[in-house]
């Protein structure tokens, strides 16, 4: 052993000079410099974490519907994030962030303002920023599912993302990059998108479900409404936590920097969603006698979505109750788009629409600084704003679809399932899907 310890030390001695050199070479690592790679760390994470509940949709979606249109459900939750992917960065991100007119933004298309020393930061925020447009992309899926062509969904989900869902969020969020919306400069409230991501998803939803129309057997000739269950209850569920994981993202995320602030969101989002799950339950429960399990998970995305808004500013016990009054709020609106004939195989409309709606509300009514009849006016005019300019341009666009490539299937392509017809595969291939004598009254086959 002692022959080697000459060697080892002379070798050890020359590389002295080298580590001194590249010591001296090596940034002095700041606290500043750790706390700008911690917000690189943490945006990028939520994003992920927001790309993972397009999982839960696709679960979420295809639970709730029929076995012969699972395949379908997964290929257009794939779809709507990969095609507005490349539309948000192609044109949506420019209207959306780029220096504004007022109405809507006119440059970095394509991304192209992503230059200079801030470049890296620009890719973060772009890419927790396009996860939030497909969220509203895909919220579309499940309300017009089982009965839309698959390529009428490509075609709007690219105008989705393009231009209805970035013009409005340029006029509450526009001021994060390059941009500045008037909503946002009369201090709207809606930290993370309870009406910017949610309720413009869920009334292209309502959109959408009008002009498609029902789902053959939903409603009798009299009007009533026919249950038609989902294939796999279970499997919505696990959706329901995968997307109650990724609103871990969601919401503590949006403040894009890795600080004490992200814990207080975390405790008010998963209050909200505890809430609306147990109020939910206990509406079911003294309605029908029973507790039901599709309204239960429901009531959590319900709560999820109503705390979005405010879960920065409003306290624990203020998320409890907003939660709480989702919870109802989404079993009661179900049953009135079913009363008025809208089918909405998810409860879509309900969820995100309508609890957007309510939880921006609740944003101004509980907001820890003080309530103010300004704030609420204000809070009431982006509702307000948000559905008109959603519902508008969706009955346009479907209705324009409707008259050229048609937005429905035929009825026999409907019976059989989508699965098959419109992609050639089948979710389920060892077990019989589909028994049209079971599954339809006479009158209805």
């Amino acid at each position: 052993m002692k022959k080697y310890l000459v060697p080892i030390l002379g070798l050890l001695l020359l590389a002295l000079p080298v580590l001194a050199l590249a010591d001296d070479a090596a940034p002095a690592m700041t606290a500043d410099t750790v706390q700008t790679n911690l917000n690189f760390v943490w945006t990028l994470i939520a994003a992920f974490l927001v790309f993972l509940m397009q999982a839960g949709f696709a679960a979420v979606e295809s639970g709730f519907t029929r076995a012969k249109n699972a395949c379908n459900i997964l290929m257009k939750n794939m779809m709507d994030f990969s095609v507005g992917s490349l539309a948000f960065w192609a044109i949506g991100f420019g209207l959306m962030f780029g220096t504004s007119n007022g109405l809507f933004g006119t440059t970095d298309f394509f991304f192209s303002g992503a230059t200079g020393a801030d470049a890296p930061w620009n890719y973060a925020f772009w890419m927790f920023q396009v996860v939030f447009a497909a969220t509203a992309a895909t919220i579309i899926s499940g309300a017009v599912a089982e009965r839309t062509k698959f390529s009428a969904y490509m075609v709007y989900s690219v105008f989705v993302s393009a231009l209805i869902y970035p013009i409005f969020g340029g006029w509450a969020w526009g001021g994060l990059y390059h941009g500045g919306g008037w909503l946002e400069h009369l201090g709207f409230i809606d930290f993370a998108g309870s009406t910017v991501v949610h309720s413009i998803g869920g009334w292209l939803a309502l959109a959408g479900a009008i002009v498609v129309g029902p789902r053959i057997g939903k409603f009798d000739k009299s009007g009533n409404v026919k249950p038609i269950p989902g294939h796999n209850i279970p499997l919505a569920g696990l959706g329901v936590f995968l997307l109650w994981f990724g609103w871990f993202g969601f919401n503590p995320g949006s403040t894009t920097t890795g600080d004490s602030s992200i814990a207080i969101i975390a405790v008010t989002t998963n209050l909200a969603a505890a809430a609306g799950a147990v109020s939910a339950m206990c509406a079911t429960w003294l309605k029908y006698g029973k507790a039901d399990v599709g309204m239960t998970l429901n009531g959590a995305l319900a709560g999820l979505v109503a705390i979005t808004a405010g879960c920065a500013n409003v306290s624990p016990l203020s998320a409890v109750i907003i939660g709480a009054i989702a919870g109802v709020l989404v079993l009661y609106s179900v049953l009135f788009f079913d009363k008025i004939k809208i089918d909405d195989p998810v409860g879509a409309v309900s969820v995100h629409g309508v609890c957007g709606a309510w939880g921006t509300l609740a944003a101004g009514l509980f907001d820890s600084a003080g309530f103010s009849l300004h704030t609420v006016g204000v809070q009431l005019l982006g509702i307000g704003t948000a559905f008109v300019w959603a519902l508008g341009t969706g009955l346009i666009l479907f209705k324009l679809i409707d008259l050229t490539i048609g937005m429905r299937v035929g009825k026999e392509e409907e019976l059989s399932g989508l699965d098959f017809i419109e992609h050639g595969a089948t979710a389920y291939p060892d077990f019989q899907t589909v028994h049209f004598g079971a599954m339809f009254a006479p009158d209805e086959k």
